[in-house]
């Protein structure tokens, strides 16, 4: 059994115990650093292994994941709103699917987590103080691994994949540039060095996403494997 801590030691009201013998393991990235595909193989290779997975990830929330696609269509979210947007989202998903599966013995792989929130938050200029506040009461993951990849994979990966960029990805709503392009590429850097300070606080992995899928599983699950839990 592994004890449960909190990112700022304040625990949620609906946490009646600190033990689970589940693990949190975590993938961030920008969309376009292959974070999809690289979970859906780990989530096969556990599986393989014998042990139950449950997935969970951002706007994935029953509660509010409909109401927030709906708020963004019309690109009209204050910043405030956007963030207790996802805020509520997560910590739903945290209260009702993460913290019963980690109960269950369940490896919970999480496509991203708090911390692309923050850096989100903070690149569209919330106080770094009130955002650690916000998600204090998370859990903090057994593992971290940040996919970085540079910005013109990046674009290149998008465009591939939706021949378009996405107007929140893209930074749009912070008026860095007109042309959604080159917005995309200011934002995308501005996320990148948020995250290198996320990095230095909080201690996570950074693996190098610009190598072919096969090169970045074969070190997830290298980092992941010392990690689980010991089968019969």
């Amino acid at each position: 059994m592994k004890s449960l801590h909190h990112f700022g030691g304040k625990a949620l009201p609906e946490i009646l115990t600190k033990e689970y013998p589940g693990r949190l393991f975590v993938i961030e990235g920008a969309d376009g650093s292959g974070r999809s595909t690289q979970i859906q193989l780990l989530g096969g290779w556990l599986e393989s292994r014998g042990f139950a997975v449950k997935h969970m990830g951002i706007k994935r929330s029953t509660l509010v994941s409909n109401e927030l696609a709906k708020a963004q269509q019309g690109n009209i979210l204050t910043r405030t709103t956007l963030s207790l947007f996802y805020a509520t989202d997560f910590f739903d998903q945290l209260v009702n699917e993460m913290l019963p599966a980690l109960r269950a013995g369940l490896v919970v792989l999480a496509d991203r987590y708090i911390y692309t929130l923050m850096a989100r938050d903070v690149v569209r200029g919330t106080d770094r103080a009130w955002v650690r506040n916000l998600y204090s009461p998370a859990i903090i993951p057994d593992a971290v691994l940040y996919l970085k990849v540079s910005t013109s994979q990046l674009v290149e990966r998008n465009f591939h994949k939706k021949s378009t960029l996405d107007y929140w990805e893209s930074g749009m709503d912070l008026g860095l540039s007109r042309d959604m392009f080159d917005s995309f590429t200011k934002y995308q850097r501005m996320l990148q060095l948020e995250f290198r300070h996320l990095q230095k606080e909080f201690g996570f992995d950074v693996v190098n996403a610009n190598r072919g899928i096969d090169a970045v599983q074969k070190e997830l699950r290298r980092r992941f494997e010392e990690l689980l839990p010991k089968t019969d």
